[in-house]
């Protein structure tokens, strides 16, 4: 274990060398960040002048070296819209972004499991059918269509629930905001948590599924019949045990892939949080702001993906974590 995870962490360094470089290398893309700063009333000599004291004039390899050291210390620059350290911005949003991704993953792991598993067990079931078509119709509509029409339905319609907002929030562990402590956070939670599931679900209902019901094929699961062990110790030891890994690897990219998709979410609800923060940084060209974004979402690929091959190995101890025999 701890050879892999040495040989985890200078993988690690690699990418996130690999991300900043090319997080960096954009910004000068998106536009001028003067032009957001000062305006446009401002002559082109001080426009100049300032661009020298930034360092924004200085050759790209210049630039990035001078950003990797501030890195190294935390420093990944200052907003030029907050006129505060981008990472302590992006730490401020945080909350709110966590917040929602573990609400819509307690709707992926209580709906995804047992729908999956039924109709695997049962996959000639009119339930089991009605689930596999609407799984189809929920990966084929995209995360903004489905909060429209959620907030179209519940709080323009029927008016059960906000449709935008964070609502009410509890301060715990210090200085860590959440909504997850009070019901009108939960409520204005609700909406945005399903939209943000629904990108999700319906993948991992026919994942689970189709993992499942070529488990339960197999010879193993046959000779646990023969002896005559009990229906549920089959299903959920044998079978579902062994379902998992797959589901493990796929679920650890995708739990990045739902931050991501915060972005959409975030701005449909007008939810306070990194998404919403990043588009808004784009707006405004606050290149430290959106590079630091970039880099902070890349360090959560990287850990995700380390600790789904921790999990890897606790689940399956046959799996080699360092890939010797």
């Amino acid at each position: 274990m701890f050879a892999f995870l040495v040989r985890r962490l200078g993988q690690a360094v690699v990418v996130m060398l690999v991300i900043s470089a090319l997080s960096f290398s954009i910004q000068d893309e998106l536009g001028d960040p003067l032009r957001e700063l000062v305006g446009q009333s401002v002559s082109e000599a001080v426009r100049n002048e300032l661009r020298e004291e930034m360092g924004l004039n200085d050759p790209f390899l210049v630039q990035y070296w001078r950003f990797l050291k501030n890195a190294v210390r935390g420093d990944l620059g200052t907003s030029y819209f907050f006129k505060r350290p981008a990472l302590e911005v992006i730490m401020d949003k945080l909350p709110a972004t966590i917040d929602l991704v573990v609400a819509a993953t307690f709707w992926i792991l209580a709906f995804s499991i047992p729908v999956g598993v039924f109709a695997a067990i049962r996959p000639n079931h009119l339930f089991s059918k009605l689930a596999m078509g609407f799984s189809i119709v929920g990966i084929s509509i995209p995360v903004f269509l489905t909060a429209i029409f959620l907030i179209y339905l519940f709080a323009v319609e029927l008016g059960w629930l906000p449709s935008y907002g964070r609502g009410d929030t509890l301060i715990i562990f210090g200085d860590w905001e959440t909504s997850l402590m009070t019901i009108d956070g939960l409520t204005h939670l609700l909406l945005p948590s399903i939209s943000l599931a629904s990108v999700i679900l319906p993948l991992f209902v026919r994942m689970i599924r189709s993992e499942m019901m070529e488990v339960l094929e197999s010879e193993y699961v046959k000779f646990a019949w023969a002896k005559g062990l009990k229906k549920r110790r089959i299903w959920m030891l044998h079978a579902f045990k062994n379902t998992l890994l797959p589901v493990i690897t796929v679920g650890g990219v995708q739990l990045g892939v739902m931050v991501a998709y915060t972005i959409l979410t975030e701005t449909v609800f007008q939810w306070p949080g990194m998404g919403f923060m990043f588009l808004e940084a784009i707006n405004r060209v606050d290149t430290p702001l959106i590079v630091a974004y970039l880099i902070v979402v890349g360090l959560i690929f990287v850990i995700t993906n380390t600790v789904v091959d921790i999990i890897y190995g606790l689940v399956n101890p046959t799996v080699k974590l360092i890939g010797q025999q």
